[in-house]
């Protein structure tokens, strides 16, 4: 995998790691997914956004309804990034987060690839 950027945030024992790549056609992007969910068989989320163009996902994968796809698009947004892909893939540590942590924990694992950039 060709990352950008990788980070990690660590949040009662759960473990975020970070993933910034620079992308230009969904077909891409299906093939950089499959290789960090083989990568990362013991995960219990893997989280994505991307915005290539006119087109934009964000995928929560069972987390709270916009509580982790949702930050990473909206930090794509207000950076006016374009051919991106962002994903978090969380290693959860025992403890639940709430959803206000969970969100704030994703938003800075995505502004961590983003900084210093």
């Amino acid at each position: 995998m060709n990352y950008v950027k990788n980070s990690l945030v660590i949040e009662k024992k759960s473990k975020f790691y970070g993933y910034l790549f620079n992308v230009d056609n969904t077909n891409v992007i299906e093939d950089i997914l499959n290789d960090i969910k083989c990568a990362n068989k013991k995960a219990r989320h893997i989280v994505y956004a991307y915005k290539i163009g006119n087109i934009e996902k964000k995928y929560e994968d069972k987390e709270p309804s916009n509580s982790a796809g949702k930050p990473l698009l909206d930090i794509i947004h207000y950076n006016n990034l374009d051919n991106v892909l962002i994903v978090v893939v969380r290693y959860f540590g025992g403890e639940l987060l709430g959803r206000g942590l969970l969100t704030r924990t994703y938003s800075k694992a995505g502004r961590l690839l983003i900084s210093n950039n």
